[in-house]
């Protein structure tokens, strides 16, 4: 299918990258450069004037609230849910709807999946394209904030999706691009925890679609794509497309990339024109599948990782047995004190009148232990239950509970 995007390639800004297109071998992106740039300004502008300006509207108070570095998260959240809706849905239309790329799923097709070009799917390209150079930019500026795995995220794809426009593996864009449906629940769920709706059950349900999402589209849907993949690049180095040689029935120009690329005429062609334009050229180099099966690791592997920790921080949201709120490191067993320990821990409120440290080192002289959490004072001591905890690293303090307030007169003394 033709590119539908209303704005057709820009004759100065096609001359100008078709150089470092030809030097790249990126033969087909002059026809896509400007879909790249309008890609980058509208998550641009989302981001910087979008996101702050609805936050403010919906959100008001809590949004200005935020922390600078809070702020800067949010705004690349609603960026990233817009994007995910933007991409699913051109990538789903792309697999469903275009009858040309339907011809390209035939098993002996696999050349038309390595080196076929069409101009919807380049479309497609350059949006990811255009979003994933916004993320690696906000990820570099803020690398504090998001990590080196987000990092390492925006080089991998950014890498994957520019070689796309040899024209190579076209076919495999949209797919790879599913990926994103799970990004819509990831950010819902992330807003829920800024908008105190941490184990609510709009969480609850969001989290089932998370988890039921990040699965199925990035572990299940990922692997057997991958698997896909190289399996037809393998297809392709092993018919001996590692020298330069020409496809029967395609242009008959051993260099049809450089012949072709910023060709306008080519954007207004046919499908079928389209689709062999640049095949003239069927050349594999051993160092393209190698990028590609390199990020393709990277990628894969922080999935998993990723989905791994998803799973430990939604169940860290909900009570047990499904969850593990109040279960790991911040539990807390109680152990009651002896007799005698409470008794010499009521007896320090004297000592302990005129300083609350002082008061406090000889309370955990008398149990033995660091980190005793307070004293008794006077008449009210017998008021006062006083436990050991006893936490799961093994450290110990002092629980008391009860009325341990000093008249006003009294602290005003200490």
């Amino acid at each position: 299918m033709r590119d539908p995007f209303p704005i057709a390639p820009p004759a100065p800004l096609v001359a100008a990258v078709k150089p470092l297109a030809d030097y790249l071998s990126l033969s087909t992106l002059p026809l896509h450069a400007h879909e790249v740039i309008f890609a980058l300004s509208l998550y641009s502008f989302i981001g910087i004037v979008v996101s702050p300006a609805l936050s403010n509207y919906f959100c008001g108070a809590r949004y200005r609230a935020f922390s600078s570095r809070t702020k800067i998260n949010w705004n690349v959240h609603v960026v990233s849910f817009c994007q995910a809706c933007i991409i699913c849905t051109l990538s789903l239309y792309i697999i469903t709807c275009d009858e040309e790329r339907k011809d390209w799923t035939r098993s002996g097709n696999w050349e038309t999946r390595i080196w076929g070009y069409s101009g919807l799917t380049g479309l497609c390209q350059s949006f990811a394209l255009g979003y994933f150079i916004w993320d690696f930019i906000m990820c570099s500026w803020h690398v504090d904030i998001f990590g080196w795995g987000m990092l390492a995220h925006a080089v991998s794809a950014v890498s994957v999706f520019s070689l796309g426009y040899r024209p190579f593996c076209y076919f495999y864009c949209p797919v790879f691009l599913l990926y994103e449906l799970s990004s819509p629940f990831l950010n819902i769920h992330w807003f829920c925890d800024k908008l105190d709706l941490t184990g609510s059950t709009i969480q609850a349900v969001n989290g089932a679609f998370l988890t039921g999402s990040f699965f199925l589209a990035r572990i299940v849907w990922g692997q057997y794509a991958s698997f896909n993949t190289f399996y037809d690049m393998y297809r392709a180095y092993a018919a001996g497309h590692s020298t330069l040689s020409t496809i029967p029935g395609a242009v008959d120009d051993g260099y049809a990339r450089t012949k072709m690329s910023g060709d306008l005429s080519l954007y207004y062609a046919a499908p079928a024109s389209q689709e062999r334009a640049f095949m003239g050229e069927r050349y594999l180099p051993l160092w393209l599948p190698a990028i590609y099966l390199a990020s393709n690791l990277v990628l894969n592997t922080l999935n998993i990782w990723w989905f791994y920790k998803m799973v430990a921080t939604i169940r860290k949201r909900f009570d047990p047995p499904w969850g593990t709120k109040g279960i790991g490191p911040d539990v807390v067993h109680y152990e009651p004190l002896s007799q005698e320990e409470k008794d010499r821990i009521a007896g320090l409120h004297k000592e302990g009148l005129g300083s609350v440290k002082a008061g406090r080192v000889k309370a955990e002289q008398a149990l033995g232990s660091a980190g005793a959490a307070g004293t008794t004072h006077g008449a009210a001591a017998a008021d006062v239950d006083v436990q050991r905890g006893v936490y799961a690293d093994g450290h110990k303090s002092v629980e008391v509970t009860g009325t341990t307030r000093r008249s006003v007169r009294s602290r005003r003394k200490a």
